[in-house]
């Protein structure tokens, strides 16, 4: 058997599924992409609508710490592949990037299109195949994979696999996640998919949703469960989201699984102290509405009004700390992420599943989250990259030779 004569079947060709076929590709080994949808890369041009956040600049160790529990498993593949890797691996297709105000890190273009259409002709330049309309059904006695097509069922025999499903959020663009009970049928362990990087609900008083819904609340710090972050949110009708709450999911998830509601605190000046509040609400001349004084104390409307939706009491503490009740997480299929998936202990070092030694994965499949800020996709590139070449150290184990090296 020569190199060429492996094969490899990727199933998902979202981030994690594309860059594992290249590095197999690269490494001589025949590569055939099976994804449901009529197209790869549907949630990964979702994610460049904004503007694609590729990954992070910040030093390497506060990178890994913003995958919190997972970061000590994930450590290994996002040194293999750092952000520095990355955005090389963007300019080697002709989309240089350059690095935002906030740290992040966006090509040139600012839209996924260009990279997107730049890397599958590297793809198809590589030979790998692409199969849509192909939905993974799971396996069969023999252990191959069971494929839902246009023209009917199929059965297909690689010599390993690489699972790249994503997670459950935004299934319109492919990530249904329907292959939760198809690996739990093989009595592999998998934790519940929960929305990540979502808004919460809030129970607004209708005054206060329709005057503030989508007004953004700027330079606020958020503290929940002991942890705090410092950014933007947004009022929605529904109740509050952005990039500050994001970041603070997992512990606001948490006190609601614990208690059925989470309590935020809102820092709505974080500048100045209670001293300098204080001193700036003395000022307050007779006759000024509270709203007005607060005007005089730097606030917006949107969180003057937040001060009055609570009833706040002791305003120049309450500015610091002001109560917010959310009462549930948004619906998990308009999440940017998913949080929950593969269980660690399913997955030896290499990214394998220990219960099906030929059968590797990738992605937002595994257990992990983080917030946004190109946190996301640049694990997605690392693990899916350390999945590949855990397939191909496995491939190595059997006749033809070595696979050549990366």
């Amino acid at each position: 058997m020569t190199v060429s004569d492996r094969f490899v079947a990727v199933v998902g060709g979202g981030p994690a599924g594309l860059f594992a076929a290249e590095t197999l590709a690269s490494a001589g080994v025949r590569v055939a992409v099976f994804d449901r949808m009529p197209a790869v890369g549907r949630k990964f041009m979702l994610a460049g609508r904004g503007g694609l956040n590729l990954t992070h600049s910040e030093p390497f160790e506060a990178l890994l710490a913003r995958y919190g529990e997972a970061a000590s498993w994930l450590e290994a593949s996002l040194r293999a592949f750092p952000p520095a890797e990355l955005r090389s691996w963007c300019e080697g297709l002709g989309e240089p990037t350059f690095v935002g105000s906030s740290g992040r890190v966006f090509p040139v273009s600012f839209r996924a299109t260009p990279l997107l259409r730049s890397w599958l002709r590297r793809l198809t330049e590589l030979q790998v195949a692409f199969h849509p309309r192909h939905t993974w059904d799971g396996w069969d006695a023999a252990g191959d994979l069971c494929l839902s097509t246009p023209a009917g069922p199929i059965r297909v025999r690689p010599d390993a696999t690489i699972l790249a499903l994503g997670g459950a959020s935004w299934p319109r663009m492919g990530s249904t996640g329907a292959w939760v009970d198809l690996v739990r049928a093989q009595g592999i362990a998998v934790a519940p998919l929960e929305p990540a990087n979502c808004g919460f609900v809030v129970d607004w008083s209708d005054h206060f949703r329709s005057r503030f819904a989508g007004m953004p609340l700027k330079n606020v710090t958020i503290t929940c469960e002991g942890q705090s972050a410092r950014g933007e949110a947004m009022i929605t009708s529904a109740g509050i989201e952005g990039g500050v709450i994001y970041a603070l999911g997992r512990p606001i998830r948490a006190a609601l699984q614990r208690d059925g509601v989470a309590e935020i605190r809102l820092d709505l000046q974080p500048d100045l102290s209670i001293a300098a509040l204080v001193a700036r609400l003395a000022k307050r001349r007779q006759g000024d509405s509270l709203s007005t004084a607060l005007k005089k104390v730097g606030l917006s409307p949107v969180s003057i009004g937040l001060v009055h939706e609570v009833g706040a009491a002791a305003i120049a503490a309450h500015l610091k700390a002001l109560p917010l009740d959310v009462l549930a997480p948004m619906p998990i299929d308009r999440a940017i992420s998913t949080a929950g998936g593969l269980e660690l202990r399913e997955i030896d070092a290499s990214f394998g599943l220990r219960q099906r030694p030929n059968v590797f994965v990738a992605g937002e499949m595994l257990d992990w989250e983080a917030p946004t800020g190109g946190y996301l996709l640049q694990a997605c590139f690392s693990t899916g990259r350390a999945a590949a070449i855990g397939a191909l150290a496995y491939l190595d184990r059997f006749p033809g030779g070595p696979c050549p090296p990366l």
